[in-house]
């Protein structure tokens, strides 16, 4: 398994975003598009191959399956859009097809691969992943909440007038409606939240709380009203998930993967803390919850059983 060699499967915003954050990253020396729209596929790496010169060399080019042998990170971005009419269910029926088509093609020649699912709904679509390929869950991982949690620090930090990466904090479960944040550790650089307000002189209330996390749970519903669909934040999380595997970090992420006996769920998938490493993800974290927090986490991966079961999984 090459962990230099990397491969985009869907060429849309998402999937073109990231390549191109990607190869210009310097993290790999071979970025391979696949779509199937070929022609698609290869303007996006022609477009990116372009600029290359300006970064450190990486050989992007368009390809087909058999391009992916020996690739260690393949990133699935590919899946099909809801039709008017279209129950979320038929989707995802939909869409388990043509995950089954591109899983059997990219395990034929790279057996070995980590896969990181980043079509929505990631958590479905993660455990759809895992199991068709057979892969173990450790290799199989979805975006999970990572984009969600980089939005609350964002957004925390933005209230606090602090540097976002000093804000410690989580969103976790669905990366979707029910998701929640996980104030009851968060900290800035390791003081805790209602004590860093204090100093700085900042209200520290429920209404202040509740307000950063609607904000962060409908931050993709803005972007989209203002630009139609939203890839920056998107691509810039593959990145950060694609760097702490590639190099071995060991970084802590709430990726999604299946989980089983944390948190009294089992046998589903949910953006957790997890430890990323060069085999996938070396271990979920059981970070401490509060008594409510634990009820909304269950209650979040109630939602994805339920559309599990109706999808006879």
């Amino acid at each position: 398994m090459n962990l230099q060699k990397c491969a985009v499967i869907g060429t849309g915003f998402v999937g073109a975003t990231a390549a191109y954050t990607l190869a210009t990253s310097g993290l790999f020396s071979e970025l391979i598009l696949l779509d199937v729209n070929r022609a698609k596929a290869e303007g996006e790496a022609a477009d990116i191959s372009h600029g290359v010169s300006f970064a450190q060399p990486c050989a992007v080019h368009a390809g087909d399956y058999q391009d992916l042998k020996d690739c260690g990170l393949v990133i699935l971005a590919a899946g099909a859009n809801q039709k008017p009419g279209e129950t979320r269910i038929d989707l995802l029926h939909r869409n388990e097809v043509i995950l089954k088509s591109i899983l059997d093609a990219v395990l034929a020649v790279a057996p070995d691969c980590i896969l990181l699912v980043v079509s929505n709904p990631v958590d479905l679509l993660t455990y759809l992943a895992q199991k068709l390929s057979g892969l173990p869950a450790c290799r199989v991982i979805g975006t999970g909440t990572v984009l969600d949690t980089a939005r609350l620090k964002y957004l925390v930090g933005q209230y606090l007038q602090v540097d976002s990466r000093n804000v410690h904090a989580f969103i976790i479960g669905e990366h979707g409606d029910s998701e929640l944040a996980v104030w009851s550790s968060a900290n800035v650089s390791g003081m805790d939240l209602p004590d860093y307000c204090r100093i700085a002189g900042k209200e520290f209330s429920q209404s202040v709380l509740d307000d950063i996390y609607q904000n962060v749970r409908d931050a993709a519903y803005h972007i989209i009203e203002g630009k139609g669909a939203t890839y920056y934040g998107i691509g810039m999380t593959v990145l950060r998930i694609a760097r702490a595997i590639v190099r071995g970090e060991r970084s802590v992420l709430p990726v999604s993967s299946v989980i089983q006996g944390r948190y009294g769920v089992d046998e589903i998938c949910l953006g957790l803390p997890s430890v990323l490493g060069k085999n996938g993800i070396e271990t979920v974290l059981d970070l401490p919850l509060s008594y409510e927090e634990r009820k909304r986490l269950e209650s979040s991966a109630a939602k994805l059983r339920t559309l599990l079961d109706e999808m006879k999984i």
